[in-house]
């Protein structure tokens, strides 16, 4: 655990063995998702001194922390407010053909979690936000407050596969008629009620709420948009030989990424390292929860 951030990279030592594997020097890295620099800073310290990190993230409060941590390797490090489905815009912005070194760690950070202001979560309240990049002008509480009733059900479907989202969203649209939904303890509490009592006992200890929460903030920061857009570029970004770790946290996002590196060992221009995805073991299960749903997959170019 980095008892300095609060935060616990996954699946940190496989994502350095697979892009840094044994007598293998990388010149650059790109890390799509910076967040509080875990990763990077693994990453700069077992290429001895020999490469270079750009770091992208959309939320600035996590960039300052990331450039905090990483300031020692002062010049072997750029930072740049981005969304990731934008890594051909900033690989121009610096100059550079294209990386060595390609992560992308999908999951949602710590600190994004256990801000109540944010309003990822239900487990304190808070202004129902969700916004990971705060430029972005929709927030949570527009979509619950603004879409209609079949939007909203087929939202929480598809992106909460959440199998009553026409109970759930029937229950908000009704909610809302009396005053807007605001906060994070107040759409949490209608969902729950919607649900029926069978599927809240059979949860093993999920909060039924939690579907719900986890498609809103996919549609909100366009998630598997921003996906799409980085699988479609990636051999153009990788030097050959480079390799790309892509650590997912869902069936969704973890489906359109073994899909894609498929397709492009087909063609004959990449190799899946992976052919089974990469999961943390028990030990790093017990001490990092959150690493339980993490599946890493990596792809080389080749010539």
């Amino acid at each position: 655990m980095d008892h300095r951030m609060g935060h616990v990279p996954v699946l940190l030592q496989e994502v350095v063995d697979l892009l840094l594997p044994s007598g293998r020097r990388a010149v650059s890295f790109v890390d799509c998702t910076v967040g509080l620099g875990g990763h990077a800073e693994a990453l700069l310290l077992a290429d001895r001194g020999e490469g270079c990190l750009t770091g992208m993230d959309a939320d600035a409060d996590n960039l300052r922390l990331a450039k905090r941590r990483l300031e020692p390797f002062g010049s072997r490090v750029r930072l740049f407010e981005a969304n990731f489905a934008n890594i051909r815009d900033v690989l121009d912005e610096t100059g550079s053909a294209g990386a060595d070194g390609v992560l992308a760690d999908l999951g949602v950070a710590s600190t994004q979690l256990d801000d109540p202001e944010r309003g990822f979560s239900f487990t304190a309240d808070g202004p129902l936000d969700m916004r990971m990049d705060r430029r972005t002008r929709r927030n949570a509480s527009d979509l619950v407050n603004e879409l209609g009733e079949r939007q909203l059900a087929d939202l929480i479907f598809e992106y909460g596969q959440e199998r009553y989202s026409r109970r759930v969203a029937r229950a908000i649209v009704r909610a809302r008629t009396s005053k807007p939904i605001l906060s994070t303890k107040a759409l949490a509490e209608i969902v729950r009620r919607a649900i029926p009592q069978a599927r809240r006992r059979a949860g093993r200890g999920v909060d039924p709420a939690t579907r719900t929460f986890q498609a809103l903030r996919i549609a909100v920061n366009d998630e598997l948009g921003a996906l799409d857009k980085l699988l479609e570029v990636l051999p153009d970004v990788l030097n050959v030989g480079g390799r790309a770790c892509i650590i997912s946290f869902h069936s969704l996002e973890d489906r359109k990424v073994k899909r894609a590196f498929r397709d492009y060992a087909a063609t004959g221009r990449a190799k899946v390292i992976t052919p089974k995805p990469v999961t943390a073991s028990m030990a790093e299960q017990a001490v990092n929860n959150r690493s339980r749903s993490a599946k890493l997959r990596c792809l080389e170019r080749i010539e």
